[in-house]
């Protein structure tokens, strides 16, 4: 059986999936194939229903719980992992007035942008890994995510606000980023399946002393020591399984979502081993 599993190219992303496609550990019948696109891309994606498995980004979830169900391995919760509201100078702009770079409509990082600041729609859309450089050129503000957490001080610019903190406040809960998702098409047996085996493969990548150049390869001339800080935050005992405390950040998210923006959702299915 042939399954298309997409995910980006980030390091918690290639940390989990590596042994999954590269035949490090026994997938059975099922051959994976990959899909390696950033965040939105694969938003984009799984709205149109190309996808058999993919990440996603919490914040389009609410849109795909008629057409997939929710993986419990391999997700990116946590607490102190929102994305950072940035400026290229130290004093606190009037953010409502400002342009702000957000990395895609369909991200996390929009919505809690906008939980924090309902009043500021001046967003252009854009890839994660050009706001830096938009920041640094002072066309605007701008919502980084991912690894720009660990260099954007190093380019001189300057942290405005840490927009998981007003939802860490409110909840109480771990700010659900990221999640994988599976086509409600296939029998609960083999979503199961493909469940365990994501687990397994993460099991696996923790077993190893060194980053293996799968990681390395995709990072993009990223770092070594920023690679392993973007593993360590992102990926956590959530990311083995989702639990209790997980799956009620992620409904909790599409209650707010759906309050939000006054519409309704099909209610979502968590697949368990």
């Amino acid at each position: 059986m042939n399954i298309t599993i997409g995910f980006s190219p980030c390091p918690n992303d290639t940390f989990i999936f590596d042994a999954l496609v590269n035949g490090k550990i026994d997938t059975g019948e099922i051959n994976f194939i990959p899909v390696i696109e950033d965040v939105q891309t694969l938003n984009s994606l799984a709205l149109n229903n190309e996808l058999d498995v993919t990440k996603i980004s919490y914040g389009v979830l609410p849109f795909l719980s008629g057409n997939y169900d929710v993986l419990t391995a391999g997700s990116a919760l946590g607490k102190g992992v929102g994305p950072l509201l940035i400026s290229a100078d130290k004093a606190d702009a009037n953010i409502i007035d400002q342009i702000i770079a957000v990395p895609g409509e369909n991200t996390t990082a929009n919505f809690l942008f906008s939980f924090n600041y309902p009043k500021a729609i001046h967003k252009i859309f854009m890839r994660y890994d050009e706001i830096e450089s938009f920041v640094l050129e002072k066309k605007g503000l701008g919502v980084i995510i991912h690894e720009n957490r660990f260099t954007y001080a190093d380019k001189g610019l300057f942290k405005i606000a840490d927009l998981g903190n007003l939802w860490e406040q409110k909840t109480g809960l771990p700010i659900p980023l990221g999640g994988i998702i599976m086509k409600k098409q296939f029998s609960n047996t083999v979503k199961r399946n493909i469940n365990s085996l994501i687990a397994k493969s993460l099991e696996y990548s923790y077993g190893q002393k060194y980053l293996s150049d799968f990681i390395k390869v995709n990072a993009r001339e990223m770092q070594e020591d920023v690679m392993q800080k973007h593993i360590d935050l992102y990926v956590n005992n959530f990311t083995k399984n989702l639990g209790e405390d997980g799956k009620n950040a992620v409904l909790e998210f599409c209650k707010i979502y759906s309050d939000m923006s006054g519409k309704t959702f099909i209610e979502i299915k968590f697949i368990e081993d």
